[in-house]
């Protein structure tokens, strides 16, 4: 069945961001070496952060929120307000940090919208998330603009209804098996699966590479072609 519609991840497939949480993880491990080991504090910052999805959802704001509490929880309440308050600035420099889009970007998203309609999902923070939108300068190329506080099955399902396209005429392409692929192959659509070099961990998953509606590709150039073979299939 032709492809109609293209969904595109924003965060790590049309611009950088999970190497700027990296990098606040670093200098926010540093900052608690007074009480736990810098290589110790991402397991349990991570189990916080999983704790609180469902309360804080996914972006800066939470990621700052289990930051603190992960603070005060591995320093048994003795973490200081001057490292409450560095903590609380890494978390405005990330809500702040420029939008760099990744490398071929600008000519991909052009070529997908010369042959298919085009939307927008990402999840996250919705201020944040419309703020990157708006400074990417991508914003025109998209039909559809979703920012939503899970990708799942029914959420896609929603979106897909919303704008009356059947799911094996849809194409999912992003950085992330757990978020991006998965849920849309489980709906009958399609997905092209485009690895970024650093992944969170609870994006994580397995994808049967076998699936005859999933592509792999190296880079964001290769997508428009990888489009347009399953289109054929």
């Amino acid at each position: 069945m032709p492809i109609e519609m293209v969904g595109l991840d924003a965060d790590d497939t049309l611009w950088h961001s999970e190497g700027h949480y990296r990098a606040t993880q670093e200098r926010y491990s540093a900052l608690l070496e007074p009480w736990i080991g810098a290589a110790e504090v991402p397991a349990a910052l991570l189990q916080t952060e999983r704790r609180n999805l469902a309360h804080f959802g996914y972006g800066a704001k939470g990621f700052t929120l289990s930051m603190i509490e992960t603070a005060i929880e591995l320093s048994k309440g003795e973490v200081d307000g001057h490292r409450i308050h560095v903590i609380i600035e890494f978390g405005r420099e990330l809500l702040n940090h420029p939008v760099e889009l990744l490398d071929g970007v600008p000519e991909a998203v052009e070529a997908l919208a010369d042959d298919f309609r085009l939307a927008l999902v990402t999840k996250g923070d919705l201020f944040h998330q419309e703020s990157k939108i708006a400074a990417s300068g991508l914003a025109d190329a998209f039909e559809r603009v979703e920012i939503v506080s899970e990708k799942d099955v029914p959420t896609y399902a929603r979106l897909l209804g919303a704008a009356g396209v059947d799911p094996p005429r849809f194409c999912m392409v992003g950085n992330s098996l757990r978020s991006d692929i998965a849920p849309v192959l489980a709906l009958g659509g399609a997905g092209v699966h485009v690895p970024y070099e650093v992944t969170w961990a609870m994006e994580h998953a397995e994808v049967d590479d076998t699936h005859p509606r999933l592509d792999r590709v190296g880079s964001i150039r290769d997508v428009p072609a990888a489009v347009a073979a399953l289109a054929e299939r």
